[in-house]
């Protein structure tokens, strides 16, 4: 499941930066931090860094929806994710840190 998630977030931007970081959590950026990708024993959780600012029409935010910043997907095994969405998402994320970038 992670590595159809970072397929889908390289295709959604070819500019992205992958590092691992905090023991092996994968980060992508592009003009700042996009999101994280940890891995859980039952969910893969995609953790958006600016996640309450982007705009959702999916759905896909499903957990971390309480605080005023971070939004998270989780993802299970054998789920079916909406690619286009995901790809959305990520390229609303890079918008945003580029428009904060400028500021």
């Amino acid at each position: 499941m992670l590595a159809h998630a970072r397929a889908l977030i390289q295709q959604a931007d070819p500019e992205v930066v992958e590092e691992w970081k905090w023991r092996g959590v994968p980060v992508w950026s592009h003009a700042g931090m996009i999101c994280t990708g940890e891995t859980y024993k039952a969910v893969v959780k995609l953790t958006f860094a600016k996640g309450a600012a982007l705009n959702d029409p999916a759905g896909l935010f499903n957990s971390s929806l309480d605080g005023n910043t971070r939004r998270a997907i989780d993802l299970r095994e054998g789920e079916t994710i909406d690619e286009e969405a995901l790809k959305s998402l990520v390229r609303a994320a890079v918008a945003l840190n580029k428009s904060r970038a400028k500021s």
